[in-house]
């Protein structure tokens, strides 16, 4: 039988990031926990990021997940939203990185159609299926749902070769060394 691996998604944002978390053994699903880590949009960028960094690591802290996935950047018409969106985006790739923990990127696209089978669904048919595959979860943000399909689309595809796994830890690299660097960050 496997063992049981528990898995974090992240759906990054500036204002609201989505988290879910998940066990999965081999191809059987259970539902954990998920939510969203908020920033006050009134605060200074740094501040905002730094909101996020902390909501995050708690997160992290909490759940201590064996693998996270984090959805690729989408590239839109607004340049200032998808800059945001990359700072957002870079904190949930650089928490679970300092953790040690293996982090895994995927595109839209490719979590719609794992998870629906099109990868041009809407929310409402993710929400759907993320509610059909894990019968427990509760949500009450699209962010979550979305989350969660992160999570799910992870484990559809964790067994490939095909997976970067360009944020990897860092061979080599010591628990002591990713908490030195994590102690760096916060003393600012």
């Amino acid at each position: 039988m496997n063992a049981p691996v528990r898995i974090l998604g992240i759906d990054p944002g500036l204002r609201r990031t989505g988290w879910g978390v998940v066990t999965a053994t081999g191809t059987k699903l259970a539902y954990v926990d998920c939510g969203v880590v908020t920033s006050d949009g009134d605060l200074p960028l740094a501040l905002r990021l730094r909101e996020l960094y902390e909501g995050i690591t708690r997160i992290v802290e909490a759940f201590q997940p064996d693998e996270v996935s984090v959805e690729e950047t989408f590239v839109n018409k607004d340049a200032q939203a998808t800059l945001k969106l990359g700072h957002a985006r870079a904190v949930a790739l650089l928490v679970p990185a300092l953790a040690g923990m293996p982090v895994f990127e995927y595109s839209a696209n490719l979590i719609k159609k794992t998870v629906t089978g099109s990868g041009h669904a809407e929310k409402v048919q993710i929400q759907a299926m993320v509610k059909f595959l894990l019968p427990t979860a509760t949500f009450k943000v699209a962010d979550a749902a979305d989350a969660l399909a992160i999570a799910i689309a992870h484990n559809s595809h964790r067994g490939t070769h095909a997976l970067k796994r360009t944020h990897a830890p860092v061979p080599g690299m010591s628990a002591l060394a990713a908490s030195r660097i994590a102690a760096a960050l916060a003393r600012g």
